[in-house]
C-alpha cells in the first residue's frame, strides 16, 4: 500500500487531516531523523534520514529521471484499465451476467497468481522457509515502490517532509509525504510522473526478475550444470522416500521414463497415478478383490517360481511373510487383444499362479505387458515378451496403491560417468527401487532442483533453489503491488490517478466531478474487496 496524494484544491490543514488519520489514545515519540506515533490501531514510523540523499539524488538527475518516469505514466494508465475492466468482468460473471456463456467461471484461480499469490503458498510444501521469502520479497517490492515515488518528488524539486511505515488494523504499508502546496502550481503530467512512479518501478523490478529467472542458467553455468535430471535437495524424515534417496542424488527415471526436469517429475506420477486406476485390472482372490497391476510385469524365470512361496491368505487380505512381494501370472496376448487396458477377466479370476519373491531379485529382470515405457521393451507388437523358461509376472497391489520404479543415481560416486547421452549409467552410481503407494503425494514430498554443482560443495547445492525463489516470490511480489496500486481504490494510487483523469482531463463542473469520483473509487473498492475475497476462498478454502 502506497502513500496518498490528493489535487484537490484544498487548504493546506484540512488535507493534512484528510490525509493523516488522528489516533486515538496516541503515543508519540521522536528522536533525530526518526519518529513514530501508536494508536490502538494505527501506528507508524516517520524517518527523514533520507530526504536530503533522495533530495540531491533526484536533482542531480532530474533530467534522466523525468524521461524515466514519463514512459511509466503509459504503462500505470494502461494497468488502472486493465485492472479496472477485471474488476467489472468479475462483477458481471458473478452475477450471472453473461448466463451460461463460455465466459471461464475459474478466472480468480489464474488472478490469485496475478495478484501476488506465487506457487508456494499454494503448495502442499509451503514451509516457515517460504514465508521467509514472501516477506522479504515484499519489503522489497515496497522499498523500490516508495523510492520510485520518491525519485519522481525530488525530480520535480519538491522536498520531502518524510517516509514512513505503518501498521493500520492490521496491513501493513508504507508512504512518501511531501509539500501538496508545491504541486498545485505544476501540470497534470508532472503530477502523473510522481502517482505513476511507484507502478512503473515495481513492473520494472517485476520484469528483470523475470529475466533473472531465465538467465539464471547461464549466469551460473561456471558452477553449476542445469538441465540434465533434477537433483534431490531435501528429503524430510516424514516422506515416504525417506531411507532411498538423499540429498545429492539425481532422479534418472520413473517407470522406465527418463525424467528431463522437476514439472516432469511431478506430472509423470499423477499421469502413472491416473493410469494405474483407469487401466488397472481387478485380480479375484477367492472373495478378496486386489488390483493387479496389468499394464507392468516381468519376466520371472520358472525356476524361481518353483522355489517360492505360495501366498498365504489371512481374513480378507493376502499376504506375503517377511519382505516378500505377492505376483499374479499374466498370461502373454497379443496387443489386438488389448483394448484401452482392458484384457478377458477369465485370465485373472483365478486363483492359481500368485507367488511371493523379492522384489530386489524381480527389478533386475526384463521387462513384460505394454504399461512399460517402450524404450525398456524390446518388441512394442506384443503385450508380453518373455522366452519359454520364463513367465510374466506382475505386482499384485491393493486398492489405490500404484507400484512404480524409481532410478536414481549418486554422481559423486567415484566411479560414477552420467550426461545426457548416458542418461542410464551402470550399476556401479545408480540404483533402482520400488515404491507402491500414493505416487502424487511422493511426487511432492521431496524437494529438488535443476541445478547441480560442479564442485561437490554441501551448501553451494542450496544456492541456485534460493536465488530461484527470490526471484520468483519478488516477480508476483512486485507485479502484484503494481497491480494492486493500480486499482481505483480509496487510498492507493490509483485514485490520485484517477483523480487528475477526471479534474484535468474533463469539461464537467467541479461538483459532477467530485460525484464521478467518489463513483468509480466506492464502486472500485466494493469490486476489489469481492475480487480478493473470491480468490482467497478459491485457494485457501475450496
Amino acid at each position: 500500500m502506497s502513500g496518498r496524494w490528493r489535487l484537490s484544491k484544498r487548504p493546506r490543514a484540512e488535507a493534512d487531516a484528510h490525509a493523516r488519520v488522528p489516533p486515538l489514545l496516541p503515543l508519540s515519540t521522536s528522536r533525530k531523523g526518526l519518529s513514530n506515533a501508536v494508536s490502538c490501531w494505527y501506528c507508524d514510523c516517520k524517518i527523514t534520514s533520507f530526504n536530503e540523499p533522495i533530495f540531491h539524488f533526484g536533482r542531480r538527475h532530474a533530467r534522466v529521471l523525468r524521461a524515466w518516469f514519463s514512459i511509466g505514466i503509459g504503462f500505470s494508465l494502461a494497468a488502472l484499465a486493465v485492472v479496472t475492466t477485471v474488476l467489472f468482468l468479475e462483477l458481471a460473471i458473478a452475477m450471472h451476467i453473461f448466463g451460461n456463456s463460455d465466459v471461464p467461471h475459474s478466472l480468480p484461480i489464474s488472478y490469485s497468481s496475478l495478484f501476488g499469490l506465487p506457487p508456494l503458498i499454494s503448495s502442499c510444501n509451503f514451509s516457515p522457509a517460504d514465508a521467509g521469502y514472501i516477506i522479504i520479497s515484499s519489503l522489497i517490492s515496497v522499498a523500490f515502490h516508495e523510492f520510485g515515488h520518491a525519485a519522481a518528488v525530488a525530480s520535480e524539486g519538491i522536498k520531502l517532509e518524510y517516509v514512513a511505515v505503518f501498521i493500520a488494523l492490521l496491513f501493513p504499508g508504507a508512504l512518501v509525504a511531501f509539500n501538496h502546496d508545491v504541486l498545485q502550481d505544476s501540470s497534470c503530467f508532472n503530477a502523473l510522473r510522481i502517482y505513476c512512479a511507484g507502478i512503473w518501478h515495481n513492473a520494472v523490478l517485476s520484469a528483470a526478475s523475470g529475466l533473472m529467472l531465465f538467465c539464471l542458467p547461464l549466469i551460473l553455468f561456471p558452477l553449476y550444470i542445469h538441465g540434465e535430471s533434477p537433483m534431490v535437495l531435501d528429503v524430510p524424515s516424514t516422506s515416504p522416500l525417506s531411507g532411498y534417496l538423499s540429498h545429492g542424488h539425481l532422479i534418472l527415471s520413473l517407470d522406465g521414463m527418463h525424467i528431463q526436469n522437476v514439472d516432469d517429475w511431478v506430472n509423470l506420477s499423477a499421469q502413472i497415478s491416473e493410469s494405474t486406476f483407469q487401466n488397472g485390472t481387478l485380480s479375484r482372490l477367492g472373495e478378496n478383490d486386489r488390483m493387479a497391476n496389468g499394464r507392468k510385469g516381468y519376466c520371472v524365470p520358472n525356476f524361481m517360481l518353483k522355489e517360492s512361496n505360495k501366498v498365504q491368505f489371512s481374513h480378507d487380505q493376502s499376504t506375503c511373510f517377511g519382505d516378500l512381494t505377492s505376483f499374479t501370472s499374466i498370461p502373454c496376448v497379443s496387443s489386438t487383444v488389448l483394448v484401452d487396458g482392458d484384457v478377458d477377466d477369465s485370465h485373472y479370476n483365478r486363483k492359481e499362479g500368485i507367488f511371493c519373491l523379492n522384489v530386489n531379485d524381480i527389478i533386475k529382470l526384463n521387462k513384460c505387458i505394454s504399461g512399460w515405457d517402450k524404450a525398456i521393451i524390446n518388441d512394442s507388437t506384443s503385450t508380453c515378451m518373455c522366452s519359454q523358461d520364463e513367465t510374466c509376472l506382475s505386482p499384485v497391489q491393493m486398492p489405490g496403491s500404484v507400484w512404480v520404479e524409481i532410478t536414481y543415481l549418486n554422481p559423486h560416486s567415484s566411479d560414477c560417468f552420467y550426461s545426457r547421452e548416458n542418461p542410464l549409467p551402470s550399476s556401479n552410481c545408480s540404483g533402482t527401487f520400488i515404491f507402491v503407494g500414493d505416487v502424487v503425494s511422493m511426487a511432492h514430498s521431496i524437494q529438488l532442483t535443476m541445478y547441480r554443482p560442479r564442485l561437490d560443495f554441501h551448501y553451494a547445492r542450496y544456492l541456485p533453489d534460493v536465488l530461484e525463489r527470490i526471484f520468483l516470490c519478488l516477480f508476483h511480489a512486485s507485479l502484484a503491488l503494481a497491480l494492486l496500486n493500480s486499482l481505483p481504490v480509496y487510498y492507493l494510487d490509483g485514485e490520485s490517478i484517477l483523480e487528475i483523469i477526471i479534474f484535468q482531463l474533463t469539461s464537467m463542473s467541479p461538483r459532477n466531478k467530485e460525484k464521478v469520483l467518489r463513483a468509480f473509487l466506492m464502486g472500485g473498492t466494493l469490486m476489489s474487496i469481492f475480487l480478493l475475497l473470491r480468490i482467497f476462498f478459491h485457494v485457501f478454502v475450496s
